[in-house]
């Protein structure tokens, strides 16, 4: 054998006549070339025979012909079929791909080199589904000795019931999929039918969007899902606190700690609380206000975005937690601190009041509805109950309910049902006398008796000439200075005179609260509350907000 040998796999058994010397005992000159053979060889060729042959030493791939469609040379390699030494081969078929490995004799598995790599073959496109496999060699006029030591050959049988395999990839894996689009056409027909349904005019708010965005400099509006994300899927580990309006949660938004505010779907009056959040706190700006940045109306979800306050609400440093107990686990605030807290807050109320193009009525002031920021400057916020009124038109705004928190709702609002400029000041006061106090505005020694109010408590020890007696237990007495208590619980008193046309514009209260002016002169007794109240003059009559008329029923009181 001079040209090397082959090894094979072919439908005939039986040497082709004449395919000696370059044929290796593949084909001959008749069948080369052709589909007749039936044979896959990888040829071991040690000479060169002809122009398409490879060079001396050298492996390749043929079907049904003595030309390569892929050879290596194996001149750059440590092989050489000629040398005498013994060399081994792996010739693997996976995946349609024939590869041909090789290695001196006497190394190991894995240090043997990838020689040749075929294209993708299909070897049943040109064998039959039974071959033999073997080895053919041929001689010409010269003389080569090639033995083949050891060989083996595995491969995996293919059954019978592999084309119940095959019949499952080309036909059930087709119907599969289409009934899985249909099915998935048909979830997503209903849900978008219900989330139709869901969203339509006789259940949802249809014209929320339009009523936001005719109101002026309306802030942003985020998507359900980038809130959803900001605030961890509104987890309670990020839950800030919650009340009769909803429930307010951290978040983190466009790289910005924020306060999420996700309105009750059991608030009476959600939908109206949440418009009255955009279209005033909105459109307002004032250092003493929380800044609304963004809202959600999607999915019947309603969604506000406040600027995140790291002290959070002014009560928790008042009383105490109540998901922690009363106990005072919070910092105790300093007079000088609380002094500006009253200030900002009046402030606040000030620009809602006269600093605004319309008339803005709060109708919920109360310590937790009062944010603090890093350095416990104080930033009224909650607008769900805030209203707008025309200056020159409106003087009041009239309810069917009477909306606030018992405790700091003027008495006067549950005969009108009226909210006026004189109700937010009552509720100011009472205001004033708890972060003077540390004590809850509601009843002092019993829940069922109003007039066991701090507004009583704290107007029976002005009587009595011990009015900064009142102070804060826990403040400490070197800090206190009496003459600013004692000014600023007169002012406290005078805002919650029974007479609205008694009581202080918040013009007035900033002028006290800045030394400008003394407060207002209160008398040692309470007054009697009388409706309808007289003012004391027709001048102030005009100039008051209040009108009089007869007495009107109420319906009921929503606290929150």
């Amino acid at each position: 054998m001079d040209n090397g040998l082959a090894f094979i796999l072919t439908s005939d058994r039986t040497i082709p006549e004449n395919s000696d010397g370059q044929w290796i005992g593949i084909v001959n000159a008749t069948s080369n070339g052709t589909s007749q053979p039936g044979i896959l060889a990888v040829e071991f060729d040690t000479r060169h025979s002809f122009k398409e042959d490879g060079p001396d030493n050298h492996v390749g791939i043929n079907i049904n012909s003595i030309n390569s469609i892929q050879q290596v040379s194996l001149i750059n390699t440590r092989l050489n079929l000629s040398s005498g030494q013994d060399v081994k081969f792996h010739i693997q078929y996976i995946n349609d791909t024939i590869s041909v490995l090789g290695a001196m004799s006497g190394t190991s598995e894995e240090s043997m080199e990838i020689l040749l790599v075929s294209p993708p073959l299909n070897l049943s496109s040109f064998l039959q589904k039974e071959v033999y496999i073997g080895f053919s060699a041929s001689t010409s006029n010269y003389t080569e000795r090639n033995c083949v030591r050891s060989w083996e050959f595995s491969g995996d049988d293919i059954r019978d019931d592999d084309k119940s395999l095959l019949w499952v990839v080309y036909v059930a894996v087709p119907i599969v999929i289409v009934l899985i689009i249909i099915g998935g056409l048909v979830i997503f027909f209903l849900r978008w039918q219900k989330i139709r349904h869901m969203e339509g005019p006789e259940d949802a708010y249809p014209r929320i969007e339009d009523q936001i965005k005719y109101s002026s400099m309306s802030p942003k509006k985020f998507r359900l899902r980038e809130l959803t994300k900001a605030t961890g899927g509104f987890s309670l580990q990020n839950k800030l606190g919650q009340g009769g309006f909803g429930t307010v949660y951290k978040g983190l938004l466009e790289n910005k700690e924020v306060a999420v505010k996700r309105v009750s779907k059991n608030s009476r009056q959600g939908k109206q609380e949440f418009l009255a959040e955009v279209t005033t706190i909105g459109s307002l700006h004032h250092r003493n206000l929380v800044k609304l940045t963004g809202w959600c109306y999607e999915n019947r979800e309603l969604l506000l975005v406040y600027e995140f306050m790291p002290n959070g609400s002014l009560d928790k440093y008042l009383f105490g937690d109540k998901d922690c107990g009363d106990n005072y686990n919070f910092k105790t605030l300093d007079w000088e601190t609380r002094r500006r807290v009253i200030n900002g807050v009046a402030q606040a109320l000030d620009y809602l009041h006269d600093g605004c193009e319309k008339r803005v009525l709060h109708r919920d002031i109360k310590a937790s509805n009062i944010m603090l920021d890093s350095d416990y400057n104080a930033k009224l916020g909650d607008f769900g109950l805030a209203r707008t009124i025309q200056k020159r038109n409106e003087t009041h705004h009239s309810t069917k309910e009477i909306a606030g928190t018992p405790g700091y709702m003027a008495p006067e609002t549950f005969l009108t049902g009226r909210a006026t400029v004189e109700t937010d000041v009552y509720a100011f006061g009472v205001l004033v006398l708890e972060v003077v106090c540390g004590k809850r505005p509601g009843n002092v020694y019993s829940q069922d008796d109003y007039k066991n109010s701090i507004v009583y408590w704290v107007w029976d020890l002005y009587g009595k000439g011990k009015v900064v007696g009142g102070v804060d237990a826990r403040l400490k007495k070197e800090e206190i200075v009496e003459e600013e208590v004692d000014c600023v619980l007169v002012l406290g008193l005078a805002c919650c005179h029974p007479n609205p046309h008694k009581r202080p514009s918040m013009r007035t209260v900033l002028q006290v609260l800045n030394g400008e002016a003394p407060p207002p002169e209160v008398p040692k007794e309470r007054p009697v509350f009388m409706w309808p109240a007289m003012p004391p003059s027709f001048k102030e009559a005009e100039d008051s907000s209040l009108i009089q008329g007869t007495l009107t029923p109420f319906t009921e009181i929503t606290g929150r």
